[in-house]
């Protein structure tokens, strides 16, 4: 249970936020309205019968010390013991500000700025794309704004001057290494939002065809060597001599860079499938079929390798297994997308969702899944299973379906 002080930290700490980010503090506002904050933001029970009277009564008390601090005021419902709105007295904001750094290590709006301010100085000047971010950060703060997320911004502002100023030939976990001290976190976190920047910078947009992370390839930085991942009943000839993917039960690895060198691949099965995730790969077997290890969304290399596949065996037939969540169907649209080659989905229905074998692995949705199933349910290919799991709230990873399945 919060007390008097924890509501009273956050009842000052929400008008002062409010204010900092209204129109009134840039000078803008036409219009005076106030800075107010309702019980219920703060105790979502405030108002309802089942609601904690300790709770009620020390947001309450934490109203009255904010009245007594001469920071905020308050009314009280008509016939009731409850607050109707906390609001603030906005010629104090700057006194708000001071007792919430004193008292709870509150960050001031005139602090954010000045972070702000240290950072340009840091990095203006030292590389082409940072200056661009730079001039952004300089435009906020001469509207008395701070930028949104502007720690996060740092972050790209640290690879941009790294990445520009490189002349060393690297492997992209080489460079986030350098530059975060971390090998992975430069590719979870900020590859994308740099390479957006870097392409903005240039004034090159990415092709339909083309992935946002080649145009590092500029700055000598290159992504970690591809290799494939191929097994069943097809074979691969290179420099006159003929390799049966057969004789090997696990099928074999090799190098992206040998792709190039690679006369033809002949698949002798009736379907090639492509499979998102290792686990399910090692597991898919049979004769009538060849699988590929996807891992993810299709980069440029799968995709001439996959292209190569197409253009090789014109009537072969093409399909996609995956996870059965919003991932596994961007995953499979972006495939489609990339390849130009119609995959058809392979036990990624209603069917797997429906089976009482898988029942006890089925997931709930998460809040981000709902939303994009809900696009995915303009699509014809996807309508149906995106509006089972809406309606019955779940999804399923493919590595329980691969663990049960033939070559069917």
């Amino acid at each position: 249970m919060k007390d008097r002080d924890h509501y009273l930290e956050e009842i000052l700490t929400y008008l002062a936020e409010g204010y900092r980010k209204s129109r009134k503090d840039s000078g803008t506002s036409l219009i005076h309205r106030r800075t107010i904050v309702k019980p219920e933001k703060l105790y979502r029970k405030y108002r309802e019968n089942d609601g904690d009277p300790g709770e009620i009564e020390a947001l309450n008390e934490a109203a009255e010390m904010c009245r007594i601090l001469g920071f905020a005021d308050y009314q009280m419902k008509r016939f009731s013991n409850e607050i109707e709105g906390i609001w603030l007295d906005d010629t104090q904001i700057e006194a708000v500000e001071s007792y919430l750094k004193a008292h709870c290590g509150y960050q001031s709006k005139a602090d954010k700025m000045q972070e702000v301010r240290d950072m340009i100085r840091r990095y203006e000047g030292r590389s082409p794309a940072a200056d661009l971010v730079c001039g952004e950060l300089c435009e906020k703060i001469s509207r008395n704004q701070v930028p949104a997320r502007y720690e996060q911004t740092e972050e790209i502002l640290r690879a941009l001057v790294f990445i520009e100023n490189n002349t060393v030939p690297l492997y992209l976990r080489e460079a986030s290494q350098i530059i975060y001290g971390s090998t992975k976190y430069f590719e979870e976190k900020t590859l994308d939002a740099v390479c957006k920047r870097l392409r903005t910078y240039l004034g090159r947009s990415c092709r339909q065809d083309e992935m946002p992370g080649e145009i590092l390839k500029e700055y000598h930085i290159y992504p970690e060597q591809q290799r494939f991942c191929l097994k069943g009943d097809a074979v691969l000839k290179k420099g006159g001599y003929e390799i049966p993917l057969g004789a090997f039960s696990d099928g074999i690895e090799f190098s992206a860079d040998e792709l190039k060198d690679l006369q033809e691949i002949r698949v002798n099965a009736e379907r090639f499938i492509t499979v998102e995730n290792k686990t399910a790969y090692y597991r898919c077997s049979g004769e009538n079929s060849v699988y590929f290890y996807l891992g993810g969304y299709t980069n440029r290399t799968q995709r001439d390798f996959l292209k190569k596949v197409k253009g090789d065996n014109p009537n072969l037939k093409f399909l996609h297994f995956g996870d059965i969540d919003a991932g596994g169907f961007y995953i499979h649209d972006h495939l489609c997308r990339m390849t130009g080659v119609p995959f058809s989905l392979w036990h990624m229905s209603v069917e797997e969702l429906k089976n009482p074998r898988y029942a006890g692995c089925l997931q709930k949705l998460m809040p981000g899944d709902r939303k994009r199933l809900k696009k995915l349910r303009g699509t014809e290919l996807y309508r149906q299973t995106a509006e089972y799991m809406l309606q019955e709230n779940v999804k399923l990873e493919q590595e329980i379906v691969s663990l049960y399945l033939t070559d069917g």
